[in-house]
């Protein structure tokens, strides 16, 4: 698909009506629900990210101090439902149940497992669901060594804090977990940070009392170890060992932390249970529970508890590639940003020193490519004829036009101004068509709604003078900034694209020399191939052609070229979506300039090529995900390091802002639109270069874009 991009052909059996090139495309939606979808999938990682994030450390954290409740009748560790109250369950005397929380774990669960096979005891391990589906073997050595397995929720949340959805939402995966893992479910929960049934509260209580209404064992304990504090083997051993001959169920943890000392004090716990006479067994078996506590589980809990698995290793993988995305291209946006701004004032001198000394004032071409450009088509050719250069001769070439443009020409009635009309063909074509009957060998080429300043062609063509020269590029300003979106494109042509050419400049491997402003050295055109119609961005593909034949390629700032920017979203949307169409146009159709033997083509494949495969394909691409994440840092707990990052980035872009303007010698006033700028104008210019993206691979056919004119162009002393 991608060498149709290079397709775009002037024949005339391809054009099928006489302005085929300004069109309307074809609309296509299918990338816009690909977005959607995206964005979707990213969100609902972050989701369950989110949703799988522990509360805390599990197993480390103290519940706070509350007021305890009258626990339930009978006095047992096991609350089940009795009619409509809840009552306790004990063990028989001289029954013991080591009961493990927070696992698994590769490391402790493994030797817990060891330790507890090596002494021939059963235990019961309540099982935090996402980690189960990360570890799914450790869950069914669990189950193939006699061991049964419990519900510890699926996040490790505090039932009694969480809503009544969430709670249940931590239930049900909890199960999925074990579905999915082990093929088993359980009747079994543990609600994380509970301890003995006399230190239940009230918002406990009641999260106990919904676990039972759901057909739930909630097994609460008898002896707390307290090895979550890690007091020493010594008081593991004294806290969870026996006092008298009741059945204990013993609180231990396997997971949520360092577990060396559970572990090392577990064979001395077991001995001192035995020395007492005590049975070891699980909760179920001790309660005499028919069957167990664990069955197999349903083959569509099994199927959805695999497609969990394999979702939450999938979002975990995403999450972390999404992080690694941010954090590579924000290095490579204050790199940018830091070279951008660092190699500006030497690019002044630079530039400075090409126009320095006797002037070059070779006779010049200026060609003016005209389709329907009536309202504005006046103005730009009486600059030109104004302007201070001695000799020069204008050629406007009427594609085609429906407007009059042409007539408006030659109303005029100038000296030194021709008119070439032609059927309508295209930009490139009229291009064409301008430098067959041009006179010199020097061209300068504008569109047909800029104004030139009277010195902007003499500051043009001075760096012609260096015969290695093949281009130059002028400084491109948007006239009409008198409402919010002309302000937001004219801090972006300072501090984008003219920020960007200087660099560029500096590299060699300018890529784009623009259709507004731009001087020509006939001979590197014509070397180049001349103007070619197969992409969108004729100007783009040019000076890639320029570059690949051996000639350099400079930025004259003060050759400046008043355009008239697109006056609403709608046009905006359809210039850019141009411009960013063709220049994948044109980076494909010169892919193979990183072969090239030349310093210039080196330089387009190296650096000129990668730079706009990073900043103007990968970057709009990831931005959206990059302004999620942001989003889901904001409502998760994170507010501070995001906008601390934002606003640092945003103060980050004001002084490139203003620093660009005063390069320029503009006022700083428009930049108060700037942070409007990165809230609106930003997302839909990533948009523009996403939906370019997909027309592009998907190979659709984009069409010429005319926009509307308006003539108000104001040139800015």
């Amino acid at each position: 698909m991608l060498d149709e991009l290079v397709e775009l052909s002037a024949a005339p059996s391809r054009r099928r009506a006489v302005h085929a090139e300004y069109a309307t495309p074809r609309r296509a939606v299918a990338h816009w629900v690909l977005l959607v979808a995206v964005l979707g999938v990213l969100t609902l990682a972050l989701g369950l990210q989110t949703i799988s994030s522990s509360v805390g450390e599990p197993g480390t954290v103290e519940p706070e101090a509350a007021v305890p409740v009258p626990a339930p009748s009978g006095g047992g560790a096991v609350i089940v439902r009795d009619g409509d109250h809840l009552a306790g369950v004990a063990l028989p005397e001289r029954t013991v149940a080591l009961t493990f929380d927070d696992g698994p774990d590769p490391v402790w669960t493994a030797k817990v497992l060891e330790v507890l096979a090596r002494e021939h005891v059963p235990a019961t391990f309540f099982v935090v669901g996402s980690r189960a589906v990360e570890d799914p073997a450790l869950i069914r050595k669990i189950v193939a060594g006699g061991h049964e397995v419990g519900d510890h929720t699926w996040s490790h949340a505090d039932l009694a804090t969480v809503p009544s959805w969430r709670a249940n939402l931590e239930l049900s995966l909890g199960q999925l977990g074990l579905a999915g893992s082990a093929g088993v479910s359980t009747s079994l929960l543990r609600p994380p940070y509970s301890s003995s049934p006399r230190a239940l509260d009230a918002a406990q209580l009641r999260a106990v009392e919904r676990a039972t209404d759901a057909g739930y064992l909630v097994v609460l304990t008898d002896r707390d170890s307290e090895d979550w504090r890690r007091p020493g083997v010594e008081q593991i051993v004294a806290n969870g060992g026996p006092t008298g001959t009741d059945g204990e169920v013993v609180l231990l943890h396997d997971g949520g932390g360092d577990r060396a000392e559970t572990v090392a004090a577990l064979p001395g716990l077991i001995e001192k249970y035995r020395a007492a006479g005590y049975r070891f067994t699980t909760v179920s078996d001790g309660l005499g529970l028919a069957g167990g506590a664990n069955r197999p589980a349903e083959t569509l809990p099994s199927l959805q508890g695999r497609v969990l698995g394999v979702a939450v290793h999938a979002s975990s993988w995403l999450v972390v590639v999404m992080a690694w995305s941010m954090l590579i291209f924000g290095a490579l946006t204050m790199i940018r940003t830091v070279m951008v701004v660092a190699l500006a004032r030497r690019h002044v001198r630079v530039s400075a020193r090409r126009v320095a000394g006797p002037e070059s004032l070779p006779p010049v071409s200026v060609l003016v490519p005209a389709y329907n450009e009536s309202v504005g088509i006046e103005r730009s050719v009486r600059s030109l004829v104004a302007s201070n250069y001695p000799d020069l001769e204008v050629i406007v070439i009427d594609d085609g036009s429906t407007d009059g443009t042409g007539d408006v020409v030659e109303s005029l009635g100038l000296a030194g101004v021709r008119l070439v009309r032609q059927a309508n063909a295209g930009k490139a074509a009229a291009l064409r068509a301008g430098t067959a009957a041009a006179s010199h060998d020097v061209l300068v080429m504008l569109d047909g709604d800029t104004v030139f300043e009277p010195d902007t062609i003499r500051l043009l063509v001075q760096a012609l003078r260096d015969p290695a020269v093949g281009a130059v590029s002028g400084n491109t300003k948007v006239g009409n900034r008198a409402g919010l979106l002309g302000r937001w494109q004219h801090l972006e042509y300072v501090s984008g694209f003219n920020l960007d050419r200087r660099l560029q400049d500096l590299l060699g491997c300018i890529t784009t020399v623009p259709g507004a402003a731009g001087a020509f050295r006939r001979q590197a055109v014509e070397e180049a191939g001349g103007l070619s119609s197969e992409t969108l961005a004729e100007d783009t593909d040019l000076t890639m052609a320029i570059l690949r034949a051996g000639y350099t390629v400079v930025h004259e700032e003060r050759a400046r070229a008043w355009t008239e920017a697109p006056g609403s979203v709608n046009d905006l949307w359809r210039q850019r979506y141009r411009w960013s169409y063709g220049t994948m146009q044109s980076m494909w159709k010169h892919r193979r300039a990183v072969l090239d033997s030349t310093t210039s083509g080196r330089r387009l494949g190296w650096i000129g090529i990668p730079y706009l495969v990073f900043f103007q394909v990968l970057m709009p691409l990831v931005a959206p995900a990059i302004d999620l994440f942001a989003l889901y840092g904001l409502l998760t707990g994170n507010a501070g390091p995001v906008l601390a990052v934002w606003l640092g980035f945003a103060v980050l872009q004001m002084a490139v802002t203003a620093y660009g303007l005063h390069l320029d010698g503009e006022t700083l006033r428009p930049m108060w639109s700037q942070p409007l700028q990165q809230v609106f104008y930003r997302q839909l210019i990533y948009l523009v270069v996403i939906q370019s993206i997909a027309s592009a691979v998907a190979g659709v056919r984009l069409p010429w874009h005319k926009l509307h004119r308006s003539g108000e162009v104001v040139v800015r002393a």
